[in-house]
């Protein structure tokens, strides 16, 4: 269903840098706001909106949408034009599975790097105090920022680049749940875990507790999409 449109989000960003690879600048700055949760799912991504937020041609317009489509981000249809992505249950099993080859990769590199670990701290802090002002999106938004910190601990540009990508359909599957609460607050406590269980140099708790925070992640968010398609 389209929700909204996406010129208000997007008319306050800087124009983008006048160059050969600006379609893909255009395309990195879509995919951020998709990934803050500034574009929902069903957001739809008008060519003369984005022109104009961006001060880019229709045509370079048109390219970005076809990056992001490559992405599995937005989707073109018939007389609906482009809109951000409602992710399916299938979709959200191929993320999780992405996840769970994806995520170990950066477990070693932390535990041996006390500034990922300080880091991996800080987004824990950060979701701490934002659920104290009841913050959910901020609670999302750490959350995520915790995941990619402990992957680019695994310093490979392809894969955090891929991981990129991956979390940016990941907020599309948190944005399509209605209690924005009781999906991110059990997942403070969790990362918590992870960070101190890396602290301490745990290594196979750490992968243990990364397992099954992922498991339990992708039952719950399963669990809510089956009911709403049911409902």
């Amino acid at each position: 269903m389209i929700v909204a449109d996406a010129g208000d989000v997007l008319s306050g960003l800087p124009a983008l840098p006048k160059r050969s690879s600006t379609a893909e600048y255009a395309a990195d700055e879509l995919r951020r706001q998709i990934a803050d949760g500034k574009l929902p799912p069903g957001t739809r991504l008008r060519e003369e909106s984005v022109s104009e937020a961006f001060g880019i041609s229709r045509n370079t317009v048109r390219e970005a949408f076809r990056l992001l489509a490559h992405e599995q981000l937005v989707e073109h249809e018939l007389h609906r034009g482009v809109h951000v992505r409602t992710l399916s249950a299938d979709d959200v099993r191929d993320l999780y599975a992405t996840r769970r080859l994806v995520q170990p990769l950066g477990v070693d590199t932390a535990i041996a790097d006390p500034e990922r670990l300080a880091a991996l701290r800080e987004r824990v802090d950060e979701a701490v105090a934002a659920v104290a002002r009841e913050d959910w999106h901020t609670v999302g938004t750490a959350d995520i920022d915790f995941h990619r910190v402990l992957v680019a601990g695994c310093r490979s540009t392809h894969i955090i680049a891929m991981f990129e990508r991956v979390l940016a359909e990941l907020r599309l599957a948190f944005l399509q749940l209605p209690d924005r609460r009781d999906l991110h607050l059990p997942y403070v406590e969790r990362n918590r875990r992870i960070a101190d269980l890396l602290a301490s140099g745990d290594r196979d708790g750490a992968l243990a507790e990364l397992r099954d925070y992922l498991d339990t992640a992708e039952r719950h968010i399963l669990g809510v999409l089956t009911a709403e398609s049911e409902g």
